[in-house]
């Protein structure tokens, strides 16, 4: 438990997760939660909830008026507007609490988004995960089968320039190739666990 003062004998860590659609993200942030407890970061964003989606675990659904706000009170550790039609958003507040009690916290986001994030602040830890190839990503869309072939493609080329933007920067630590889930998900622990100084949980 944290002390009064806000601080415990771990290091918090800020972990970025960044990488394709399809390539297991969701997976390795629910064995992350698991092994280490902490804070996974719920975005903020202007566009309707979805189906099944629920305010405040998915995303906290809130207008652009008070997405704006937001902004402007640089509330916010990245922010965009995608699609030209939505705005989405990380609350700072929350992942710095998580940080100040010495948890892992963790923010699901794409590239653009960790670029911000690491240009605030530059002692995040930034893990992208690849698949084994294009194939294998293009495979995985498909398997999914939640989009037709047109937005499969589309998909498809976003995160193929995602990749090659997160190759050609400096944002990320690490680069994991995803072959086999729970070799990738044992790697990325291991490297949380010694950037905290402490042992996950099995």
């Amino acid at each position: 438990m944290a002390e009064a003062d806000g601080h415990d004998a771990r290091s918090g860590l800020l972990l970025v997760l960044a990488g394709p659609s399809g390539v297991g993200k969701t997976s390795i942030v629910h064995e992350l939660l698991k092994r280490f407890g902490g804070y996974f970061s719920v975005s903020a964003t202007t566009r309707s909830a979805g189906p099944g989606e629920v305010d405040g675990r998915d995303y906290n659904f809130i207008s652009e008026s008070a997405f704006q706000k937001l902004i402007d009170s640089k509330s916010f550790l990245e922010h965009a507007e995608v699609f030209g039609k939505s705005w989405y958003g990380t609350p700072r507040a929350p992942v710095d609490a998580a940080i100040a009690r010495g948890q892992l916290a963790i923010l699901d986001i794409d590239v653009q988004g960790a670029e911000q994030v690491k240009a605030q602040c530059p002692q995040m830890y930034g893990v992208f995960v690849l698949p084994p190839s294009e194939e294998e990503l293009l495979h995985r869309l498909r398997a999914r089968g939640r989009e037709d072939e047109a937005t499969i493609q589309r998909r498809f080329a976003a995160s193929t320039r995602e990749i090659a933007r997160a190759r050609a920067g400096k944002t990320f630590n690490e680069f994991i190739v995803n072959d086999d889930l729970t070799k990738a998900i044992d790697t990325i622990c291991g490297l949380v666990a010694g950037r905290m100084g402490q042992v996950p949980h099995s």
